[in-house]
């Protein structure tokens, strides 16, 4: 069996230390090194990793430079990015870099094995909070375009764009219904159809993606 090479670069001790411990009994992956600082970025192509699981808060570290840096160095290595919960906006900026998967810090080990195995396979992964919406199309946006803004790929509804513009107007749920002739449940549910499509989690964010993006309106 040819094991998956991995480098973990985490600065929390007991977090890298921990997941060397529970990936080392895994049959089908190899550890190749663990860093705290990225000090393993000086060897990066000698070490050759398949998946690089870089933490996304690194003290000593610009985290979206490390991604870079290892798509420069090792350009077939896969990169999975651990967070607590990364923003829309840290979404795109490491997809844009390359980043293949995010992983959420309070997953659970077979939730993390999976990752690893799924993105050391040419598969790009979220974790299902996030799944068949925002990171798709940005993902194909980014490699079809390379530039500009991805948000414009997010795929919305003609009444979904119609309820994003009325929140930008600081219209309520109530207001939003009776402007619509809809019912207040519709617009609801429109509404959290609409947060989980861009990865957002209020509706304040909602206005502010609307005032940046005014093509979505």
């Amino acid at each position: 069996m040819k094991k998956i090479r991995l480098l973990l670069i985490e600065d929390n001790r007991l977090v890298r230390e921990g997941m060397v411990a529970l990936l080392k009994e895994q049959p089908d992956l190899k550890i190749i090194s663990s860093s705290a600082n990225g000090d393993a970025l000086l060897r990066l192509r000698g070490l050759k990793p398949r998946v690089v699981l870089l933490d996304m808060g690194l003290q000593s570290h610009s985290s979206l430079q490390v991604v870079e840096l290892v798509k420069r160095e090792v350009p077939d290595a896969r990169l999975i990015i651990m967070d607590l919960v990364p923003v829309q906006a840290d979404i795109v900026e490491f997809v844009q870099a390359g980043v293949s998967g995010f992983i959420l810090k309070d997953a659970t080990l077979d939730d993390l094995l999976r990752t690893i195995r799924a993105v050391a396979s040419g598969v790009d992964v979220l974790p299902p909070p996030m799944t068949g919406s925002l990171f798709a199309q940005i993902a194909e946006y980014a490699t079809r375009k390379g530039s500009g803004n991805p948000f414009k790929a997010v795929r919305m509804t003609k009444r979904e764009r119609e309820i994003v513009a009325l929140i930008a107007e600081g219209c309520s749920n109530k207001e939003i219904a009776t402007s619509l002739n809809i019912a207040v449940d519709t617009v609801k549910s429109h509404v959290h159809n609409i947060l989980e499509k861009l990865a957002l989690h209020t509706r304040l964010e909602i206005a502010s993606y609307a005032h940046r993006s005014p093509s979505s309106r």
